[in-house]
């Protein structure tokens, strides 16, 4: 792939996110109840709170100097993220670093997505609930702009799906998910009762297309059936923060039946995520890191304890970095700094976080 080095905008992201969990040390808590013993075969034995990395401060991460140092990191990557706002829109948006040919647009380099733009604001919003970094929440409120007023809509009655970019009318579940929480984020710093019933209007669609088994496909597409582990798990994510932002438990009966699905068909017993609920293999960092995201939200900390380690024992280099893909026959030994680091540095951190918060 003949793509010039730069800097991608969810890699930056992600950063944040990982880097606002470092901060915290005790957690952004809104998931369930914590199990406390750690295995006696874990890489995480014995470990009571995030190493600090400052000279007589280990454990003190939330000393002065933790909360400057990552207080530091986090401002940089918000100044580039800001630098690679494109113009021409009604609000705060991303794409990614190279031109992205999807199922049914062609995106030119950084021109925006409601996929990049939805894990970014995530990432803000994290930072800015741990750091209070105002400049965060500014340009949370300005995304809302973006997906109320930029992206095209399809509509089913009352219901409304969001488009994956202004370039298509593609309805992806997931990807019109990232929309509804970025309006719910939003929501959540202004009261705005429009952001929550519109909102609202998106997860009726999505809710409306889950399957009695409770998973969902990938779209609406005729090629767009299949179901796959990340994509499940944005949507598990951004139902539950609609639910807890907006204060809305109506659809919470379709999220726990996403939820039980999503746990008994893509984490295997020795902790080995799943890209497809149907086949063993690949093993994927991107899915294995929303896995663990995903499971920690919902409170199974030892199950993605166990997730952690297998990825740490099998597919993590000698040098630190996360392999691409292992297949059934041999591994893709690439080491992508956004498909397969940055979201295993969030994954990880959020683990950390939540394991110092349960001691």
């Amino acid at each position: 792939m003949a793509i010039p080095k730069g800097y991608n905008p969810v890699t930056l992201g992600l950063f944040i996110q990982g880097y606002s969990y470092l901060a915290q040390g005790s957690g952004f808590r809104t998931q369930g109840p914590l199990n406390e013993n750690l295995s006696s075969e874990s890489p995480f034995e014995g470990y009571s709170t995030i190493d600090s990395p400052f000279e007589g401060g280990e454990g003190d991460v939330i000393s002065s100097n933790a909360k400057e140092y990552y207080s530091n990191k986090i401002q940089d990557l918000i100044t580039e993220l800001k630098a690679l706002v494109p113009s021409g829109y009604h609000g705060a948006c991303w794409g990614y670093d190279f031109n992205w040919e999807a199922r049914y647009a062609s995106i030119p380099a950084y021109q925006p997505t409601v996929v990049a733009t939805g894990i970014i604001n995530n990432a803000l919003f994290t930072a800015y609930k741990i750091t209070g970094n105002k400049e965060c929440a500014e340009l949370i409120k300005s995304s809302a702009h973006f997906v109320l007023e930029d992206l095209n809509k399809t509509y089913s009655g009352d219901s409304l799906i969001f488009s994956y970019s202004p370039f298509d009318k593609q309805q992806v579940f997931n990807a019109s998910m990232k929309g509804v929480r970025i309006l719910a984020q939003a929501y959540s710093l202004t009261g705005d009762e429009n952001l929550r019933a519109q909102a609202k209007r998106a997860v009726q669609f999505v809710v409306s297309c889950q399957r009695t088994d409770g998973s969902w496909g990938y779209s609406l597409a005729s090629q767009g059936g299949w179901t796959d582990n990340y994509h499940t798990g944005y949507i598990l994510d951004c139902l539950h923060d609609y639910s807890l932002l907006c204060e809305d438990h109506e659809f919470d009966h379709s999220m726990r039946s996403g939820f039980e699905f999503y746990s008994k068909n893509f984490i295997e017993t020795d902790g080995r995520p799943k890209f497809y609920h149907n086949e063993a293999w690949p093993i994927d960092c991107t899915a294995a890191a929303q896995t663990i995201l995903t499971l920690i939200r919902f409170g199974d900390i030892e199950k993605a304890k166990k997730v952690a380690e297998f990825m740490i024992g099998n597919i993590q280099s000698q040098s630190g970095g996360f392999y691409f893909r292992k297949y059934k026959h041999y591994t893709n030994r690439t080491v992508f700094m956004r498909w397969s680091n940055a979201w295993m540095f969030a994954a990880l951190s959020f683990l950390l976080n939540q394991l110092s918060a349960s001691e």
